[in-house]
């Protein structure tokens, strides 16, 4: 009865009669199964349930495992745990001697353990490797040590500028190397800072001094509790502080220094000035958006792009090219092989002589390093010289070149470096796109199709054609798929027009646009760069005509935020899918439709009723997908993270008091005592009373109307959906009868207070740099438009201690810094 059985159940698997009887068990546990489609329905559906059993019965899946253990696939996830401990290092980061520890220990156990089979020692050597991820995160936080300016200052800076770049407008923002601080001194001054210059001068050469009155600000955190963390970046680039010069920086003579600097320091001057001289070569040339953008090829500056041109490709999917990534990478390393090739076979005698196809990987290997240096080094853009580097090198020791453990040797490379670098989103979508590329290409090589070519020349032409088109759509499809969990967890919004514009727009950029660039880029020492530059330009004069075609189509879909748990589980999902090369991958799909169902279950995040920017200028009532501001016309930084992180569709304006009337029964409001803009606490007693007519009543008329009602350089009142009474007040004097009129008063001053005598919630510039910004839910969720439904305030900043957020405990005035742990409101600055 057990062979009956099991030799029907095997009946839709063909064996070949002439296979070996001991080869059979190999062969049938090892590969996949062939379902042998009957004539007749009925037997075509028990045989694909046979085949289903037979895939993912325990025999299968072990053999699979074996099958993959046998192809290395192992290796592969020695990245992804890095990485994962990486992460978890910067989301929680445990204690360090307990690290040490379990480092340690766990350690000892993956050496005794390693060449042993088993479940136990194969979750051994995984726990390593994510331990080794927590330790190498750690050590490059010790490492860097970034000094973050505590809290916004105006003071005279002197320093040296290690670049500068040019905006759109004109502007030049220089990064500088700060050497002091004056008027007032600094006791913890940033060491790098980023300066905007608005004023029209004429621009201060790389390496100079330069001097000026500038407003220094800390990076800014998290606009909305699990956003992009601008401090994060800013410390583990060096960025102390951002904020710009008051007129026209200065250029001084370079100081008298005994001794020069650095042979690194000496070269990253020298870079970026070959960085500078490059850009203003190729914008002066092309000029207009077509230039900045040819710059931004070249050498990854892209502030010259206008912000509508960059909205556009945006929207039609093409905001990947102004990255310097795999696609310029592969394309610029191509074309000096292809031309190099051509070149040398050209010759008489040299193809028949000398490998020129190894000469010509020699010449590229110099030439994309080269690339590396002008172009700022990015993530995406190490990822990819790392790759290319070793497919180059594959080539000159004749190995394959493309494969997943080339990607995963990139990867470690950059996480051994910078493992900061694993949680943004440019690591993420650059790997996850190039991993489902190679595990596409990979799957579309393997495939069984045996056809002939044909021999007219014009049909194999045709062939050639069709193939390059069919390739680069299905390239655009694979790498949309591979990065649209990112794009949607980073970003909240998606190009639902990407392929077409991809479609459209790619084959110039192949063809015509990155050959012309490396053709440049050769002949420009010899200043015969023009041409190319030329026909480059109008290269993308299409690509940006074509992504205005397609954004006009408003195709741009907004997804607002997703839940954490989703993103992670179809983050990998789709990464088990792509590493995985047997049955096993199917694997991958559990997660990815757990995560997809948890999304759409629970839709998207619900939406807070009340927001609160970082420095308290900005708030923001939301109900339904619409938003009241406190201010005409938000900060565009701020909102439109708001707006796509909420799905917000609509914005509703302040309605602002009219300047001559008072509490509607004609009582003028008294005049300012000083000059507009100028900041005036103390108020007279006409002043005070008149707020205390005029806030209650600007309540009751915001409550029907659900937006802010505002009076110029005075306070903002509005009421929330669940009935919570706001007042924003731009003078610190109206404080007291904004406490006694509201539940929540905010103001951007800081002030010594923690709450107000009336019980209300105080939020200032003080609290702010404890939590961050601030967004407000009801507690009833059932029902959140109840009038005094209680608040739970969500605080975008949680972890104090942290290297990037511990410059919010620093007190300027003792010079120390307050316990992480302690409630007490900052001191106030004295502005």
């Amino acid at each position: 009865m057990a062979l009956g059985t099991a030799t029907k159940a095997a009946h839709p698997v063909r064996i070949p009669v002439e296979t070996p009887p001991a080869a059979l068990p190999a062969i049938r546990q090892e590969d996949e199964p062939r379902v042998a489609l009957a004539k007749r329905p009925g037997q075509a559906v028990r045989a694909t349930k046979a085949a289903l059993a037979v895939a993912f019965n325990a025999g299968s899946l072990g053999a699979a495992w074996r099958r993959e253990r046998e192809y290395g696939t192992g290796f592969l996830f020695v990245p992804l745990f890095v990485g994962a401990g990486a992460w978890i290092w910067y989301l929680y980061a445990p204690v360090p001697y307990l690290l040490v520890i379990c480092f340690v220990t766990v350690g000892l156990a993956s050496c005794l353990t390693w060449h042993r089979p088993g479940l136990l020692p194969m979750a051994i050597r995984l726990c390593f490797f994510l331990l080794f991820g927590l330790v190498l995160a750690a050590i490059e936080s010790w490492r860097l040590s970034t000094v973050l300016l505590d809290q916004p200052v105006t003071t005279f800076v002197t320093g040296q500028v290690l670049s500068r770049e040019a905006d759109d407008r004109g502007r030049m923002r220089y990064r500088v190397a700060l050497e002091r601080t004056d008027d007032p001194v600094l006791r913890r001054p940033p060491n790098v800072v980023n300066l905007l210059a608005r004023s029209p001068h004429e621009a201060i050469a790389i390496g100079a001094r330069i001097a000026g009155r500038a407003r220094l600000s800390p990076p800014s955190g998290p606009a909305l509790p699990g956003l992009n963390d601008f401090a994060f970046d800013a410390y583990f680039a060096g960025t102390g502080a951002v904020g710009f010069f008051y007129g026209r920086p200065a250029a001084l003579p370079p100081a008298s220094a005994a001794g020069g600097g650095s042979l690194t320091t000496d070269a990253s001057k020298m870079i970026a000035g070959w960085r500078n001289a490059i850009t203003e070569r190729i914008r002066g040339q092309i000029g207009g958006d077509a230039g900045a953008i040819a710059a931004a090829l070249v050498t990854a500056e892209q502030r010259g792009i206008s912000p509508d041109t960059v909205e556009a490709l945006r929207q039609a999917g093409l905001a990947h090219v102004l990255a310097i990534s795999g696609l310029n990478m592969v394309l610029a390393a191509g074309t000096f092989l292809v031309g190099a090739r051509l070149l040398l076979a050209l010759l008489p005698g040299v193809a028949e002589r000398y490998p020129v196809k190894k000469i010509a990987a020699v010449g590229g290997l110099v030439m994309v390093t080269l690339y590396i240096l002008i172009s700022g080094g990015a993530i995406s853009a190490i990822r990819s010289w790392l790759m290319i580097v070793v497919m180059l090198t594959a080539v000159l020791f004749d190995r394959v070149a493309i494969s997943m453990r080339n990607i995963a040797l990139s990867a470690l490379i950059i996480l051994a470096v910078t493992p900061s670098a694993v949680t943004g989103p440019g690591f993420q979508m650059s790997y996850a796109a190039t991993v489902g590329l190679v595990a596409g290409y990979a799957a579309w090589r393997e495939r069984s199709v045996h056809r002939e070519r044909p021999s007219n020349p014009y049909l194999r032409l045709a062939e050639a054609g069709s193939t390059f088109f069919a390739g680069l759509l299905l390239s655009s499809l694979i790498g949309g798929a591979a990065t649209f969990i990112y794009s949607v967890g980073h970003f909240h919004r998606i190009p639902a027009y990407g392929l077409v514009g991809n479609l459209v727009a790619m084959p110039i950029i192949s063809i015509v646009v990155m050959p012309m660039a490396v053709i440049a880029m050769m002949l420009m020492p010899f200043g015969l760069d023009w041409l190319p530059l030329k026909i480059m330009g109008w290269g993308i004069d299409w690509m940006i005509a074509m992504a205005a075609w397609v954004s006009d189509w408003d195709g741009d879909i907004v997804t607002g935020r997703l839940p954490a748990l989703a993103f992670i589980l179809i983050a990998l999902g789709g990464g088990l899918v792509c590493l995985f090369r047997t049955r096993l991958a199917l694997l991958g799909l559990l997660p990815i439709a757990a995560g997809a169902g948890l999304a759409m279950a629970d839709g998207p995040t619900p939406r807070p009723q009340l927001l609160v920017s970082e420095d308290a200028k900005l708030l923001a009532l939301v109900s339904g997908d619409g938003a009241a501001t406190n201010r005409p016309r938000p900060p565009g930084f701020v909102y439109d993270q708001w707006r796509r992180a909420l799905r917000l569709s609509t914005h509703q304006p302040p309605r602002m008091m009219a300047e001559g009337t008072g509490d509607g029964q004609g009582e003028s409001a008294p005049p300012p005592a000083t000059a507009p803009g100028t900041r005036r606490n103390r108020l007279t007693d006409a002043e005070l009373g008149l707020a205390r007519k005029q806030i209650p009543a600007a309540l009751a008329e915001a409550a029907d109307e659900r937006r802010f009602i505002c009076r110029r350089a005075a306070w903002c009142a509005g009421v929330a959906q669940a009935g919570w009474r706001v007042v924003w007040i731009e003078n610190p004097g109206f404080l007291g009868v904004a406490c006694d009129s509201a539940d929540i008063v905010v103001s951007p001053h800081y002030r010594g207070l923690e709450a107000c005598r009336s019980g209300g919630r105080l939020i200032t510039a003080g609290t702010l740099r404890r939590t961050g910004a601030l967004e407000f839910s009801p507690v009833n969720e059932t029902n959140p438009a109840v009038e005094g439904t209680a608040y739970a305030a969500t605080q975008a900043v949680t972890a104090l201690d942290r290297p990037w957020n511990r410059h919010r405990l620093y007190d300027w005035r003792t010079d120390q810094y307050a316990d992480a742990r302690d409630d007490a409101t900052p001191i106030d600055s004295g502005e």
